[in-house]
């Protein structure tokens, strides 16, 4: 053989086994899309699947064979994809990128091999426009991958605010950040206006501190804390307690004190209550605390040390009156501290859900904040009681609890409980009049006595674990006349927002009440509400019910897997009701909106805050049929035993088989509304992917732009919406009116907290907030404090 013909020989062979290879990724990907598109048919979806799955065979097949017809078909299954993809998605983005990303990379391989196929296989003459074509198809891919770095689903509408007045609380906070939510009515807004829009470009990190007091999330630690800032001095309370006091200027710290509280569940100390006695008091300002095991300290400000005056040598024990130290002592803990108020430091507490019926009370306390003396007791079962129950008698087992933050009003004597639900969450046949009365629910108690003074149920018969995540916040609101009213902001799980007038509780905004999904009639016992509170004058984002066609994947497999899971799944909306199959609940028990809460720009009377969109599934099963290997694992694990009913629950994410989630993104979102006209103004996706860890894989390579999910809240100084609880360590500025992303920097962790602002004794302005690892996260638990503020001299 010469070497001519030898050569001739080489270039057929390799020519057709570089068609072949990409008639084989047509086949990968077509058929699995035929088969499933099958299947999805036979449960009511999307007849795409099939057809496109077909035509990807046809093309692959004829493609393998050496023939320009596979190509043509290809690009006929191409043009179909297209047309489908923006009739389904319109123009957003994240949505169409499953549609047509792969297709768009295989369109450009095929049309790039076309100058491979034989003439004898129908191959024209001239393949330069293929080449130039499949050129163009890659372009377009590599194009789409670069704009998942960028940020879509952006909002931003142009607004006339009303304008509004710094509150008397807020500006009787001064330089300082007093409150967790900086004032008693969690505003989290502060008026400071040194570091503006035009000057944040010059931020920098002022110092870090580290506490020693490392977080261990597999040991059910988190560091959700806002530190305190008062007179010079930084307030941070880690994990199980451990306060550490830190000069606000250099990030020194200057004392320590470790409650040695040990529990094995829940252990976060959201933030602490600080108290000033006034002039001739032995101990002076302290700082109040709850524990994870369930006690009252109250410690020196100046020392760390125990006030010797309150209580036992400084401390409350909490738990007299709940009945034995059995194993119910473990289910409850104190994870979002006191307040302090009018004298008195008022008591919530937290409980674990779904263990079973006759979990620890959900019983308010409130101790004179000098002594330590017990002022009254709310304990909705027992309306009676006023004081530590004695002679075998305990607090009400089972009740609503308030593990969240409160609020209160100094002026009106009145505290604000965001409630819970009586235990277990999701099966509710056992609840009392008081249970169902205020469940889920904002209650405002009067300061001196206890008393109920009004209550408003945002979720009547709750079964969805959408207890009140939230602190109450104070705000007054345009009353439409030039004026304004007292008003109390209520988010919630559900992305609705009600604007109560905190005198009466009676709605501002317009309350409606709709009916929802009925039941199938698998849970024996049950009863369920036929109608449920909306607030439709309030911005909802994330709200809306799911489609098939809003499933996601990072590909059109997995997309396709959603949408079978979707039609499998049992679901009719909001609020559809617990069943023995898999049911969808959206939005999930983790929300729309959580702890966080909500920041106030006070002069604006706008509203910020920062939620998810995270749909879960789950089912009931009669506890003698749950499988031998079910164990309880925490309240994020897979099981729920719900003892004393006759069910257990289980429950996961909504996910696909790469393990994100099923439902298009953004996930998260920090958002603007105002509350004059109830509008949007702007909305962001909150954070990448970068750090963020997702089944197998320590963390995501690549910094996707997709709002992930995010938790802690968000604060406004001067014309400046700051947050940093991203997965991916993200601390960011944007501005208030607009929503423009202004400056964002990486801290050494992820944060879970909200941050607070306050001007040093040296005049500078101050970021500061606490970053220990983000939720659900494997990588980089810290102990950092970090603080931020513009150069020395530069202002």
């Amino acid at each position: 053989m010469s070497q001519s013909v030898a050569d001739a020989q080489r270039h057929k062979t390799g020519t057709s086994l570089l068609v072949r290879a990409v008639a084989v990724l047509l086949a990968i990907a077509g058929l699995p899309l035929f088969f499933g598109g099958i299947y999805l048919i036979t449960l009511g979806g999307s007849w795409y699947y099939t057809i496109a799955g077909l035509g990807l065979t046809a093309a692959a097949i004829t493609l393998f064979q050496g023939r320009m017809v596979g190509v043509w078909l290809y690009m006929l299954v191409f043009i179909g994809t297209a047309i489908w993809s923006f009739w389904e998605s319109g123009l957003d983005f994240w949505a169409l990128l499953p549609r047509l990303v792969a297709p768009i990379f295989l369109g450009g391989a095929v049309l790039l091999v076309v100058p491979f196929i034989r003439p004898e296989g129908g191959r024209p003459y001239k393949t330069g426009g293929f080449v130039l074509g499949g050129l163009a198809f890659m372009a377009g891919f590599a194009a789409f991958l670069a704009a998942t770095l960028f940020p879509h689903g952006v909002v931003q509408n142009d607004i006339d605010f009303a304008e509004g007045e710094v509150s008397k609380t807020t500006a009787a906070a001064g330089n300082d950040w007093p409150n967790w939510g900086r004032t008693g009515g969690g505003a989290s807004y502060a008026p400071f206006d040194q570091i503006t829009p035009e000057n944040i470009d010059q931020l920098e990190v002022a110092w870090t501190a580290r506490t020693g007091f490392v977080v261990d999330q597999s040991n059910f630690e988190q560091d959700q804390n806002t530190p305190l800032y008062i007179d010079g001095t930084i307030y941070q309370c880690a994990h199980s307690g451990q306060i550490s006091a830190i000069d606000g200027v250099t990030g020194e710290i200057k004392w320590q004190f470790d409650p040695e509280a040990e529990s094995t569940d829940w252990k976060r100390c959201r933030s602490l209550g600080w108290f000033d006695p006034g002039e001739g008091d032995q101990c002076g300002p302290r700082l109040v605390e709850t524990t994870v095991d369930a006690r009252l300290i109250s410690v020196r400000a100046d020392t760390g040390e125990p006030c010797e005056t309150f209580g036992d040598g400084g401390t409350v024990d909490l738990w007299p009156g709940f009945g034995p130290k059995d194993e119910n002592f473990e289910y409850l803990t104190n994870s979002s501290g006191p307040i302090v108020a009018n004298g008195v430091i008022v008591v919530g507490g937290r409980v674990t859900d779904n263990i079973q019926v006759n979990n620890p009370s959900g019983v308010i306390r409130a101790y004179d904040a000098k002594t330590g003396k017990m002022a009254w007791v709310w304990d909705m079962g027992q309306p009676d009681l006023k004081d530590v129950p004695s002679g075998g008698r305990t607090y009400t087992p089972g009740t609503p609890n308030a593990w969240s933050l409160l609020s209160y009003d100094e002026e009106l004597n009145m505290v604000y409980l965001p409630m819970g639900n009586a235990s277990p969450d999701i099966y509710g046949a056992y609840r009392r009049d008081f249970d169902e009365k205020y469940s889920s629910s904002v209650v405002a108690l009067d300061l001196s006595t206890g008393d109920v003074v009004w209550h408003f149920q945002t979720v009547h018969h709750d079964l969805w674990d959408y207890d009140v995540p939230s602190q109450p916040v104070l705000a007054d609101v345009p009353d439409g006349e030039g004026g304004t009213i007292p008003a109390l902001i209520q988010t919630t799980k559900r992305s609705q927002t009600f604007v109560l007038d905190r005198r009466t509780g009676e709605p501002i905004k317009p309350v409606e009440e709709r009916a929802v999904p009925e039941s199938d009639g698998s849970i024996e016992g049950e009863r369920y509400a036929s109608t449920q509170p909306y607030s439709p004058d309030i911005a909802a984002v994330g709200a809306t019910p799911l489609r098939e066609r809003d499933m996601w994947g990072a590909t059109p497999i997995d997309q396709m897997l959603c949408r079978i899971q979707f039609r499998k799944l049992r679901y009719d909306g909001d609020f559809t009701t617990p069943a023995l199959d898999w049911s969808l609940i959206y939005p999930g028990p983790q929300g729309g909106m959580n702890y966080g809460s909500a920041g106030i720009d006070e002069k604006r009377n706008l509203m910020v805050v920062v939620g998810m969109k995270l749909a879960f599934v789950q089912r009931l099963l009669l506890t003698e049929n749950k499988p031998e290997d079910a164990e309880y694992t925490g309240e994020a694990g897979q099981w729920h035993p719900m003892g004393d009913t006759p069910y257990t629950m289980e429950r996961g994410g909504f996910v696909s088989p790469l393990g994100f989630p099923c439902q298009e993104p953004p996930w998260g979102y920090v958002t603007a509304i105002d509350l004059n006209s109830g509008e949007e103004v702007w909305r962001q996706p909150s954070g990448t992917t970068k750090n963020l860890a997702v089944g197998s894989m320590p963390t995501v390579p690549v910094p996707f732009y997709i709002g992930v999910p995010p938790l802690g809240g968000p604060i406004i100084t001067g014309d400046i919406v700051w947050f940093g609880g991203f997965y991916d360590y993200g601390m960011r500025a944007y501005h208030v009116e607009t929503g423009e992303l202004l400056w964002e920097d990486e801290l050494p962790s992820g944060s879970q907290s909200k941050p607070m602002s306050y001007v040093g004794k040296d005049g500078r302005q101050y970021i500061v907030i606490t970053a220990s690892g983000a939720r659900y996260n494997p990588n980089d638990w810290g102990d950092y404090v970090v603080a931020y503020a513009l150069p020395e001299g530069s202002n």
